[in-house]
């Protein structure tokens, strides 16, 4: 069961918003966040999904969400009524997941709901790919510095300055980028 935290900075009641989430089978979380409160509320909360209503939102709530979304991101769909595309784009970069302007309709809030959990998802993924491959790429260029070091100081061929580093690894049990860090940081250069 997903746990649903509500934000709010408008004077109208949710009453009813609550309501039709915990008919959806949504745990929904005790109170009423505020947009200044948000990074705090996220951190001993820990929802899984955030629904944000506002009339429009204020720079201090963007600049929440992004805190929240680079610390521990997760969904937020941002109900609001103001269309103003720059503020659209503004919501996007620091971490809405979808945007929607007229207002909150509860009859549309489950499918509004389950596309924004799936895209989030999908993002989440491109994220670990594009991780995984940064990652990828550092250590080849560390390799790469580390055979650079091996063929200068001890006059290589890059054939050989690699043969070096992948029988050190074996040799020693560790993996081929640890050895290529060993050997950069004996040389007194930065990683």
């Amino acid at each position: 069961m997903l746990r649903v935290l509500l934000v709010t900075d408008t004077d109208k009641p949710i009453g009813e918003l609550r309501e039709t989430l915990a008919q959806l089978g949504y745990e929904m979380l005790a109170g009423t966040a505020t947009p200044q409160a948000l990074h705090r509320t996220v951190e001993s909360e820990r929802p899984d999904v955030i629904i944000i209503d506002t009339e429009s939102p204020s720079r201090d709530t963007l600049e929440q969400l992004a805190v929240m979304s680079a610390a521990a991101p997760r969904p937020v769909l941002m109900f609001s009524n103001d269309a103003n595309q720059q503020l659209i784009r503004d919501a996007v970069d620091a971490g809405v997941t979808a945007y929607l302007v007229e207002g909150l309709a509860t009859e549309r809030l489950a499918p509004i709901l389950e596309v924004a959990l799936a895209r989030f998802a999908q993002e989440s993924k491109l994220r670990e790919r594009l991780a995984q491959a940064e990652n990828e790429l550092a250590e080849r260029k560390l390799i790469d510095r580390a055979k650079r070091v091996l063929m200068e100081r001890q006059k290589m061929t890059e054939h050989a300055a690699y043969a070096t580093l992948r029988k050190r690894a074996m040799d020693q049990s560790i993996k081929l980028v640890d050895v290529a860090r060993q050997i950069v940081a004996s040389a007194g250069l930065p990683e």
